[in-house]
């Protein structure tokens, strides 16, 4: 078995065996397992069933997860998409006003509009276009981006009414926990430890259960009183599962019907420049760039986004993207082929049997891994020649506005416009490609748009 392993995904090649797979996809699933505890609740702000949603998150993403490894042969997690979730939920539901069963039509309908830009090989050129300053600048945004997630989600960095961010109470035991996993994380890393972020994540999980959270008075680690669930998934599913419908859609107001065109455009915007951003930025940690710097594979990994997309809206749920800074921990761990996605998704199907299990992992276990993945992304910005502004402006508009806007696509978009500007101003235009030109004309508009509507 090890053998047909090593041949189907090629592991030899990539330098990686199937013990470190199964351990890279081990962690990239610890980091993420929260999205099937997270997703549920805030979909029911839309009047969406909390059970069925959790059965399509968790299918969601194994479907997917097991699409990309099999298919692709790359080593990353996709999930419903954290920030989509909330914007269904609290524009296009809440305040667009339109139904869930509409606004999972616009999910699916954003998915098969990005299937078939990835039939036509649009992404792959998007990916292979952008200029190299971006491509560099995009992984240390994400990883400050990422590293910000860790903080935020640990308590040590928390918001201020006075200066907007502060630093989190640190008498607090959580965020102490955090901080100790982050240090002891970084000192595994340093030693060289090999899986040194899943032991980071098991000890601070195992430290939280004799650690109490002031606020609620219970553990931080809570030990469920049973290990196994399941349900009839047809009962389960049934509230959500191909209840998407246009019915209505495109019936209201002129005001209306534009706001609904909108929302299917931010959904493909995002999961499209989302995507193309975790490419960009993690790709070239699992050597997956040759020696032109393009990603060979980007087009079947952005077609599994767009597909699963599509399939996710039938299940019901929002839309499914690739998570990058889950898909990092993995990586970093060793994960170099499709395998690790597939032991990924395989263990998100594990989920709907042993739910309480994976969803006993807190929250502050997880944030010093992210942070340490933030870490090891920084390393692409010392290639940047920061002396010119015309390069420096992008990069900086890049990486500092995925963190600010809490954005992946926000950081790629100003970038883009800030690469064009600076060129311009330098008398460089020549150097800008006609599809990045396009790409600008159409970040332009999308901000019009975006502030119109």
């Amino acid at each position: 078995m090890g053998n047909k392993l090593n041949q189907f995904f090629h592991m030899k090649e990539r330098g990686t065996n199937v013990k470190t797979e199964i351990l890279a996809g081990l962690t990239t699933f610890l980091t993420c397992v929260y999205i099937v505890a997270v997703n549920p609740g805030i979909l029911a702000a839309a009047g969406m069933d909390t059970k069925a949603v959790f059965w399509a998150t968790a299918l969601s993403a194994a479907i997917a997860c097991i699409w990309i490894g099999v298919w692709a042969n790359l080593p990353f997690a996709l999930a419903p998409a954290m920030g989509l979730n909330a914007y269904f939920a609290f524009y296009v539901c809440n305040t667009l006003g339109l139904s869930w069963q509409n606004a999972l039509a616009c999910v699916a309908i954003s998915g098969i509009l990005f299937m078939f830009l990835s039939i036509f090989r649009v992404q792959q050129k998007i990916v292979d276009a952008m200029p190299e300053c971006i491509k560099h600048s995009v992984g240390a945004g994400i990883g400050f981006f990422i590293a910000f997630t860790g903080f935020m989600q640990a308590g040590i960095i928390q918001e201020s009414p006075d200066t907007l961010l502060t630093l989190g109470d640190l008498s607090n035991p959580g965020a102490l926990l955090a901080l100790f996993g982050i240090f002891f994380t970084a000192v595994l890393v340093i030693k060289k430890v090999r899986g040194a972020l899943l032991i980071g994540i098991l000890v601070v999980t195992a430290l939280g259960i004799v650690v109490k959270n002031p606020e609620t008075g219970l553990a931080y680690t809570v030990i469920p009183e049973t290990i196994f669930s399941f349900e009839n998934p047809v009962s389960a599913m049934a509230p959500t599962f191909g209840q998407l419908t246009l019915k209505g859609m495109f019936s209201g107001s002129p005001e209306m019907v534009l706001g609904v065109i909108f929302a299917i455009i931010s959904f493909l915007f995002v999961d499209l420049f989302d995507s193309i951003g975790v490419l960009l930025g993690v790709a070239s940690k699992a050597g997956l760039v040759d020696e032109k710097g393009n990603i060979p594979c980007a087009g079947k990994a952005l077609f599994v986004s767009a597909g699963g997309a599509a399939v996710g809206a039938v299940l019901g749920t929002n839309t499914v993207t690739i998570y990058g800074a889950e898909s990092a921990t993995g990586i970093n761990e060793g994960g170099r082929t499709g395998m690790t996605a597939c032991v990924t998704g395989i263990l998100f199907i594990l989920t709907l049997f042993f739910s309480p299990l994976f969803l006993m992992i807190p929250s502050i276990a997880t944030a010093p891994a992210l942070v340490m993945v933030g870490i090891f992304m920084i390393e692409p910005l010392r290639k940047m020649e920061l002396n010119d502004i015309s390069i420096a402006l992008p990069v900086f508009l890049t990486v500092a506005l995925m963190p600010f806007t809490y954005n992946i696509a926000y950081g790629i978009l100003f970038g883009l416009i800030g690469y064009t500007v600076g060129q311009i101003a330098a008398g460089k235009t020549k150097q800008i490609t006609k599809t990045v030109w396009v790409l600008t004309a159409v970040f332009l508009l999308y901000m019009i748009l975006d502030i119109v509507l």
